[in-house]
């Protein structure tokens, strides 16, 4: 028994050296600042890496880079089948709970035509295995889990994507 406590002794006592040595070092080693230029290869100018707080220390907030939101325009142009589009005006104040959805005061099909908004998809009246249903499926229900309000933001990462032929605009 002696022999396993004084295992466990010795264990703790490497451990706590270990830790100690680590902490010296840490205090030691040059300050670093949260934007450091990456070793390079060859002639390749360093690569400053930022993040997306810039140099805003982590104790602190950055100020908000708040986008405009653009009211009542023509909607942007889709540049996929599959893209969602963006909402054209403001929705600030907008409801959607299980019981109201704001949109539908407009989008819902009887309302269309007096409110001269875009009607909601067929697609959003079929479930999950593609059975057509009367109201809005309630996977679908929440507009904006995949609509979002077209905005003035500057992208946060360059894009090189092209959309396909079919949908370039004709000028």
């Amino acid at each position: 028994m002696k022999t396993v406590a004084r295992f466990f002794l010795h264990a703790a006592v490497a451990m706590l050296l270990t830790a100690t040595l680590v902490a010296v070092a840490a205090i030691a080693a040059p300050a670093t600042t949260p934007a450091t230029a990456l070793p390079t290869t060859g002639d390749q100018p360093p690569v400053k890496v930022q993040s997306l707080r810039g140099d805003t220390p982590i104790d602190r907030t950055p100020d908000p880079d708040l986008s405009k939101l653009e009211r009542d325009r023509p909607p942007i142009p889709r540049s996929s089948t599959q893209e969602p589009p963006v909402i054209p005006h403001s929705i600030r104040g907008y409801q959607i709970t299980k019981n109201f959805n704001k949109c539908m005061d407009c989008h819902a099909w009887s309302k269309v035509r007096e409110s001269g908004a875009t009607k909601v998809s067929v697609t959003h009246f079929k479930d999950s295995t593609g059975r057509e249903l009367a109201n809005i499926s309630p996977r679908r229900y929440v507009c904006t889990t995949c609509h979002i309000p077209q905005t003035d933001a500057r992208p946060l990462v360059g894009n090189t994507f092209q959309p396909s032929v079919e949908f370039v605009q004709k000028k």
